[in-house]
């Protein structure tokens, strides 16, 4: 029997690393086998348990290494296809587990599912995606820096986005930026004025052209302006003048009251009334001081939109809306006012009685003055009253006088009706119906001082109705009244433009403290106030200059652009938007291809050049020494022009805004949006911002005002600016119930009065407004739509040290325009007069109907600006 040889343990196996080889004396190598020899060789031998083994390990691990690189190759391929989550970046990446095998290169993925995947892959990495995701390239110029802080210094981290972004995104910048003691309310839109005011001013102090503008019609050009800026500046001048001006001009109202200057004198009593009304009236108007009621040319929207006509409309008032006369308390204040301006023009008053009735502060030149909107007039003032001033004391009179206002008001139609409805405001008849109506006026003598060779045979009345209540009060109120009516109006309007040690200045300034909370006696910025004064008067003039310093290269046209893209996102959600119909949604989508688009200042004939603004500006007689009558004039000459274009079609390059304006609007009528340069200007725009915050932010303003054309009042006017119902019948009926779901959203928000008490927005009057505003939603979808080729481009980089998706910053940039500090009584007033919403509800308030928004910032379902579908008013989806 042969023995069994025993084996070689594996431990004691050994093989030297350098093997001897023959030229060593070592033995001759075995012939070379090929592969398919030795595994010849190995399928002709019994497999032995230890190569079973073996084989059994080599072929588990093929197969996991196959499923390994089959999961890998499956989640990459889901990963490369999930949808950008914020900015277009990909979901943020979980790491859980890792599987190393040596020997080969491991790599690990995580998927947003509950499921963890490991995978490994030998040699080479898988093949990159067609489109890369968004790589996060950071900005370090110093511009991006200060950028980036900026955002970061406006944003309040400890609020909850999900539940009061106002305050997230404004909460900083507001309490970097408290209220100024001269003032009821200051945000985002003053403070950028105030920087456009600053470049204003610095070509204002000057007293040579300006380098870069070589038309010898400048050097004039400058000369006019700045000798309005010196006038307003002298005060020294302006005091030593005290109330001279002022009292001037309102003997020149009473004489043509009274008819001592237009031989009326043998008429009977009732035409002298009516000739001096009419007299009185029409200079008045003529200086653009509001009384009784207003004439405005404007187009003739139910049948020409282009061709202007005359429009007849209630007057402004004394107090800022209606709801102030039915308040006792303001009553007295305002009585109290006027009573101290009416001390000051009927001259029999006592000194005693004056005295007791001024107040007692000694800190004359303490007082700013307050930009009111500058009225006036150039003519003379004339001899003294005579033996008429006064017949009843002062104490009287303005109660008499604020009697007959509340009952003006009283007659006047509501904001939110003659703000929203377009329709029920237009009533064209012949002009007959107005002078049939009021028959205290001569309205033939009151037409010849503004057209005398082109009497109106027709007339737009927006509520026919105050032209009956206005004859009957008339009736009801005797001539010292009315007269002293037509001096307060006077005295309410020009009063700012006197020196800041005036009685007239100082009683005006206080009503305006009072109703918007300013610090009593608080000093304002003089230049400030003068520069608006000069923007107001001559606002293209500077608006020339303004432009050559802040709106070169290529700013217009990347403004332009984000205009264009927004109105291409508009009309690709048309489609979509649930109660809109086929028909309506391809009438729209005409209307917005037909808006005119005007960015940064006009080109009209008028105001191109120097030597054509001139000419604009040629009735605007202007004095280094006389700002009182400086501003009458520029007043004068905007009446002038205005009355100038009945009957004529609407110049369609001219603008509303100056250049440096911090706004835009949307003409129905003319069907324009147009945007002045001054907004277009940081925290709103800048040509080299990335995409993200330029979308947020001057994407809204773009938005807001293209959203317009198709708003409660915007959506009655068709492509070519004509008032009719262009709209499906079908399509009105449901946009009026997603219009009443938002009047019913904003009407439940509430402010503090200041005292204690509530006072809820008016939802009907802001409705066009927040409408207006819902558009951010476009302005989103525009930036998508461009997200990829921007990023290829480069303009979608982000800002070092903000932890935040660029869908968040978008957001962001939004809601920080809106940074804002008023006080109270500002804010009652604004949702009293105002259509536009309190800042915070047009921030928070248009974010809870735009589920984007909840989905960028990963809101939860349970938080307040991420409410159910049904609680939503969705406007455009």
């Amino acid at each position: 029997m042969l023995e069994r040889q025993a084996r070689v343990s594996t431990d004691e196996e050994s093989a030297p690393l350098l093997q001897d080889g023959p030229e060593n004396g070592g033995p001759q190598p075995a012939p070379t086998q090929s592969i398919a020899d030795r595994l010849g060789s190995i399928l002709q031998d019994p497999l032995t348990p230890f190569n079973k083994i073996l084989l059994i390990l080599l072929l588990v691990f093929l197969l996991l290494c196959s499923i390994f690189i089959g999961l890998f190759m499956g989640s990459q391929h889901k990963l490369n296809n999930l949808p950008d989550t914020p900015g277009g970046e990909k979901p943020p990446i979980t790491f859980t587990s890792v599987v190393t095998v040596p020997s080969a290169t491991t790599a690990t993925t995580t998927a947003t599912t509950t499921a963890t995947v490991t995978t490994t892959f030998i040699g080479v990495p898988p093949p990159a995606p067609s489109i890369p995701p968004p790589e996060r390239k950071e900005c370090f110029s110093s511009e991006c820096v200060v950028l980036s802080a900026a955002i970061l210094s406006s944003l309040d981290i400890t609020q909850d986005p999900c539940e009061n972004f106002y305050e997230y995104a404004t909460g900083g910048w507001r309490k970097a930026h408290p209220l100024p003691s001269d003032k009821g309310r200051f945000g985002s839109f003053n403070l950028l004025f105030q920087e456009n005011q600053q470049i204003v001013k610095d070509i204002l102090d000057g007293d040579g052209p300006i380098a870069s503008l070589r038309e010898p019609a400048d050097q004039q050009l400058l000369v006019k302006l700045r000798n309005l800026y010196y006038s307003c500046m002298d005060e020294s001048t302006l005091d030593q003048l005290g109330e001279g001006p002022l009292k001037d001009f309102v003997a020149r109202v009473k004489k043509l009251y009274r008819g001592e200057s237009t031989g009326i004198a043998d008429m009977n009593d009732d035409d002298k009334e009516r000739e001096g009304l009419t007299a009185s009236l029409a200079f008045l108007h003529s200086r653009g001081i509001p009384a009784l009621f207003e004439f405005i040319v404007e187009g003739d929207s139910a049948f020409d939109p282009n061709s202007m006509i005359l429009w007849f409309q209630q007057p402004r008032l004394g107090l800022p809306s209606k709801e102030y006369f039915e308040d006792k308390t303001m009553r007295e204040l305002y009585s109290s006012v006027l009573e101290r301006l009416l001390l000051i023009h009927y001259e029999a008053q006592t000194e005693n009685v004056f005295r007791a009735l001024v107040n007692n502060d000694d800190s004359e030149n303490s007082w700013p003055p307050w930009p009111w909107p500058p009225w006036g007039d150039d003519d003379d003032g004339g001899d003294d009253d005579g033996p008429r001033d006064h017949p009843r004391n002062a104490t009287t009179l303005a109660e008499e006088v604020v009697k007959f206002e509340r009952k003006l008001a009283q007659a006047s139609l509501d904001l939110d009706i003659l703000y929203q409805d377009p329709l029920f405001t237009y009533n064209k008849v012949p002009i007959s119906n107005i002078t049939e109506t009021i028959t205290q006026v001569n309205f033939p003598d009151y037409f010849a001082t503004f057209t005398p060779r082109n009497y109106p045979a027709e007339v737009v009345v927006t509520y026919p109705a105050y032209t009956r209540s206005l004859t009957s009060i008339l009736n009801q109120t005797d001539t010292d009244a009315l007269e002293a009516y037509l001096v307060t109006r006077a005295a309410l309007v020009l009063a700012p433009q006197l020196g800041t040690s005036t009685e007239s200045w100082k009683a005006v300034r206080h009503l305006q403290e009072v109703l918007q909370g300013i610090k009593p006696g608080s000093v304002g910025d003089r230049a400030e106030y003068c520069v608006n004064s000069v923007d107001q008067a001559l606002g293209f003039a500077t608006g020339r200059y303004f432009v050559n310093e802040t709106f070169g290269g290529d700013s217009k046209e990347k403004g332009t652009k984000v205009i264009t893209d927004i109105v291409i996102a508009f009309k690709k959600s048309l489609s979509s938007i649930s109660w809109m119909d086929k028909e309506s949604a391809a009438a729209a989508a005409e209307k917005a291809d037909a808006i005119r688009v005007k960015v940064g200042y006009p080109t009209s004939p008028n105001t191109q050049n120097a030597e054509s603004l001139l000419r604009y500006y040629s009735l605007v007689d202007i004095s280094k020494f006389d700002y009182f009558k400086n501003m009458l004039s520029a007043s004068s000459s905007d009446t002038y022009k205005q009355w100038q274009q009945l009957g004529k079609q609407r110049d369609l390059d001219a603008w509303e805004m100056t250049p440096a304006t911090v706004n835009a609007y949307f003409n129905p009528p003319a069907n324009e949006i147009v945007f002045p340069a001054g907004i277009l200007r940081p925290p709103f725009f800048n040509k080299d911002w990335p995409a993200y915050l330029t979308y947020g932010a001057f994407g809204q303003v773009a938005s807001h005002e293209l959203t317009h054309a198709f708003d409660s009042a915007g959506r009655l006017y068709n492509q070519e600016g004509k008032l009719e119902e262009w709209w499906t019948n079908a399509t009105s009926e449901r946009f009026k119930e997603k219009q009443s779901c938002l009047e019913k959203q904003y009407s439940s928000y509430t402010i503090d009065d200041g005292h204690g008490g509530k006072v809820h927005v008016n939802g009907n009057l802001t409705s066009g407004e927040n409408i207006g505003d819902s558009g951010i939603i476009q302005a989103y979808r525009a930036w998508k739509a461009q997200f990829n080729e921007s990023l290829q481009a480069g303009n979608e980089y982000l800002l070092p040290g903000l932890n935040h998706t660029r869908d968040q910053l978008f957001f962001i940039a939004f809601g920080r325009i809106w940074a804002e500090n008023i006080k109270p009584e500002a804010l009652v007033q604004r949702v009293r007069t105002d259509p536009h919403s309190p800042a915070q509800f047009r921030v928070d308030g248009t974010l809870h109907n735009v589920p984007e928004f909840a989905k960028a910032f990963n809101c939860s379902p349970k938080a307040k600006l991420n409410p159910p579908p049904e609680k939503r008013c969705l406007l455009w989806s």
